[in-house]
């Protein structure tokens, strides 16, 4: 059992095999999968970065391209695309995701070298990469063709370097940082890694560059108060160059193809001829904060026919109101079309709601939201109900899917609670509060961002696992509990700032 806890290969192989079990017994696709494959297909077979409209390939920018190059990437050397790759892509999958485990595992470890004296590095990397290797949340979304196990790697890794820069940055004395580190070329290599891996991250997530704004933010308050302005302004320029970089070829093909300058994927992806349904998502935010009502109002919006009765009540504020949406669906359910006119209507209805309770739009609704993206049963790739309630009746009704939706769900607050106990052992030593306040800062601004998408899908937050499992490492990393004496140590004078 000592070498089963004690040799990396063991975590990995046991989140190999957890993740071939997604891939051939929980296979999942989502409608933007459909796109993703699109784009691949016609990317490989047209040479165009299109989607098929009308039977024809139509240049788009509706998602950034680095999924689709990784689709067709694995479609060139299989053969095959769309769903006879699917095996191809799954399996490449595992492998990109036990690799986010090792970053992970590696960010555990840097962060246990920054906390206490008594912390064992070693043992911070082997627990980090047990509950990254194990953690289902995160593994299961290899067995499905989205965004999330290339987003989450490489979000992991731009966090492991940005941390090693904060807790240099911060720092100060002569035992920490290395000062010849911080004035060499070294540091200078190590900014521009972070931000190019940002870059990268961005071909894959528009929002992955709030990652290098936090950053940013965090450094040019340490340097500032450093008398390091100019350092700072050098930093910032290098890291926004160095993330700007894989994106140029992207940008240069919107302008010449789309006639458009956008470096990112628009935030509301419409395709040609489409009504942007501004109206409708402005009302939506004033009552959505769970993913379950999605599947019943915006998700079927111009494909499907949505009802009123599906609509929960907290939408209405009067009756009157009740009645203008029911006006609207009536006459949106006969094509199933959203037209300017009655996206107005919504727009209206959103104002009207926004003016009456504006802290409930601005407000409670967002903070509703971030709960429900953090503590949501994460089973939406699985096959299973997610009904709980009444406990009685689902007990007798179906047992198995009540049981499974419960046991994810203490899983998903153990490791949140995981989180929260390891990152606030890492505050009591002045070493580590610039890679905490860091990664926290991310947390919460990133946390903050998904309240303001149409939908708030938990998938989205996946991307903050790698923070959270390398906090919860540190709860099993320490060799005894945190005494005075260790805290008096690494917070003796010329180590770290207050």
């Amino acid at each position: 059992m000592k070498r089963i806890f004690s040799s990396p290969a063991f975590p990995l192989l046991a989140g190999a095999c957890l993740r071939m079990l997604f891939v051939l017994k929980f296979p999942a696709a989502s409608g933007d999968s459909v796109i993703y494959q699109q784009l691949a297909a016609n990317w490989l077979k047209h040479g165009k970065y299109a989607i098929d409209i009308a039977g024809q390939p139509v240049p788009v920018d509706l998602r950034m391209p680095g999924y689709p190059a990784f689709l067709a990437l694995i479609y060139a050397l299989t053969g095959r695309s769309g769903e006879s790759a699917r095996l191809s892509v799954m399996l490449a999958q595992v492998l990109v995701d036990l690799a986010c485990c090792v970053a992970i595992a590696a960010l555990a470890a840097v962060l246990a070298s920054l906390g206490s004296r008594q912390t064992n590095r070693q043992w911070a990397f082997l627990v980090g990469l047990w509950l990254a290797a194990l953690c289902p949340f995160t593994a299961n979304y290899v067995a499905v063709p989205l965004t999330e196990v290339w987003a989450t790697f490489l979000t992991a890794l731009a966090l492991l370097i940005l941390v090693m820069v904060a807790a240099e940055v911060r720092a100060e004395g002569p035992e920490w940082p290395r000062r010849e580190w911080i004035e060499g070329k070294g540091y200078w290599k190590w900014v521009a890694l972070g931000g190019l891996v940002v870059g990268v991250g961005t071909l894959f997530r528009p929002e992955t560059p709030l990652l290098l704004v936090t950053s940013m933010i965090l450094l040019g308050l340490w340097m500032w108060w450093r008398g390091e302005t100019k350092r700072f302004v050098l930093s910032a320029v290098l890291m926004v160059c160095a993330c700007a970089l894989p994106l140029v070829p992207w940008t240069v093909r919107n302008a010449i193809t789309l006639h458009e300058f956008q470096p990112l994927a628009p935030k509301d992806t419409m395709l040609p001829g489409e009504v942007d349904p501004k109206g409708f998502m402005a009302w939506e935010r004033t009552w959505l904060f769970r993913v379950r009502d999605c599947y019943l109002v915006p998700w079927k919006l111009n494909d499907e026919a949505i009802h009123l009765e599906d609509i929960p009540p907290a939408a209405f504020d009067t009756p009157e109101e009740r009645n203008r949406v029911a006006a609207v669906l009536e006459q949106y359910n006969e094509d199933l079309t959203l037209t300017t006119e009655e996206d107005a209507v919504f727009a209206q209805l959103a104002r009207e709601r926004t003016t009456r309770h504006p802290l409930r739009t601005y407000l409670w609704i967002p903070l509703r939201r971030a709960v429900r993206i953090w503590f949501t049963p994460r089973i939406e790739l699985l096959p299973v109900s997610g009904d709980v309630f009444p406990l009685a009746y689902m007990s007798q009704e179906d047992p198995v899917d009540q049981r499974m939706t419960i046991l994810i769900f203490f899983l998903n607050v153990l490791y949140i609670g995981l989180g929260i106990w390891g990152g606030w052992r890492l505050w009591k030593f002045r070493r580590s509060r610039g890679a905490v306040m860091l990664l926290v800062f991310y947390i919460v601004v990133r946390t903050a961002f998904l309240t303001t998408l149409e939908t708030p899908e938990p998938r989205y937050v996946l991307v903050c696992f790698p923070a959270l499992i390398a906090f919860g490492a540190q709860v099993a990393a320490g060799r005894g509990r945190i005494g005075r004496g260790d805290t008096q140590d690494t917070e003796r004078p010329g180590v770290g700032m207050g």
